[in-house]
């Protein structure tokens, strides 16, 4: 078998192109580009390793170094699209009947794994303020948003599964949005892509640690994915630099080079600034998508 370089994005899993059982779509919007995959048969996904269902890919430069001005053009197109997969899901109309559960999947103590905790923590939650202004939900079109940190199972000792369910159970939520960071193949996509797919997630695969999915079987309610690349698995660096020189890679003594690589993550040097812009990103999106005014 020859070496295969892991990656959550569908567009980097042999989704690019149309081909049997997938269709592909691509537009420009607002100064980005978005890929639409729809994943149709089971033989596709099996093909290539992603469930069936629609994944939608936004191209969007890197998040840190946008002005506010393209940066509020990244929010409006994102929010856009992710309105229309929520109420795709849920066949229900966005407005102040509208529920939806956030949660923030990842280790906020792990730098390039706190893309969830970090949205979470900067979303302005509105489900516990109904009470108190049923008239401003109404008025406004504003939908009920909760969220939960769950955490990861070194820390809680719960799978996170369990800890969401036990969210939807409370909340009762038309919707899970699971925030969380992804893992690229190339580099130039690392927090400067954004991924949304009907299909759920599995916490933890894109670095081949995977837990039980989180999805409309074991959650309940349909489960939205949204997440940002934050890292590379350092044998795929090393398989495109020697890929680009012409290498072999299928040299017995290469394969076992990418094999002892599996293990490793590589994650841009100044990460620490960019968690916080794609929290930010994320959350505002979030915020708007949810919001019919």
């Amino acid at each position: 078998m020859g070496f295969e370089a892991r990656s959550d994005l569908a567009t980097e899993c042999g989704c690019e192109n149309e081909r049997e059982g997938i269709r592909v779509s691509t537009a420009d919007a607002g100064g980005c580009k978005l890929v639409r995959v729809q994943i149709k048969s089971e033989d596709a996904a099996r093909r290539i390793g992603k469930p069936c269902g629609r994944y939608v890919t936004l191209e969007c430069g890197h998040v840190h170094d946008l002005c506010e001005q393209e940066l509020a053009q990244v929010r409006r197109v994102l929010a856009v699209e992710l309105r229309e997969m929520a109420e795709r899901m849920t066949g229900k109309r966005m407005g102040s009947g509208f529920s939806v559960l956030v949660a923030g999947l990842g280790n906020a103590e792990i730098t390039p794994d706190a893309v969830g905790p970090e949205t979470v923590r900067r979303l302005s939650v509105t489900r516990h303020l109904r009470e108190y202004d049923t008239a401003l939900f109404s008025t406004v079109g504003l939908c009920e948003i909760a969220a939960i940190a769950p955490g990861v199972l070194g820390q809680t000792g719960l799978e996170t599964v369990e800890l969401v369910r036990g969210a939807v159970s409370s909340a009762k939520p038309d919707l899970v949005v699971a925030v969380d960071a992804l893992a690229a193949r190339s580099t130039e996509r690392l927090a400067a892509t954004v991924q949304l797919s009907d299909t759920g997630i599995q916490p933890g695969s894109g670095i081949g640690n995977g837990r039980r999915a989180l999805n409309r079987e074991t959650v309940g309610v349909p489960v939205m994915a949204l997440g940002v690349p934050t890292v590379v698995e350092s044998s795929t660096l090393v398989y495109d630099a020697l890929t680009k020189f012409g290498i072999d890679e299928q040299r017995e003594e290469l394969q076992q080079l990418f094999e002892g690589g599996k293990g490793f993550f590589v994650a841009p040097k100044e990460i620490d600034l960019l968690i916080p812009s794609v929290g930010i990103l994320l959350s505002s999106a979030i915020e708007k998508a949810f919001t019919v005014s």
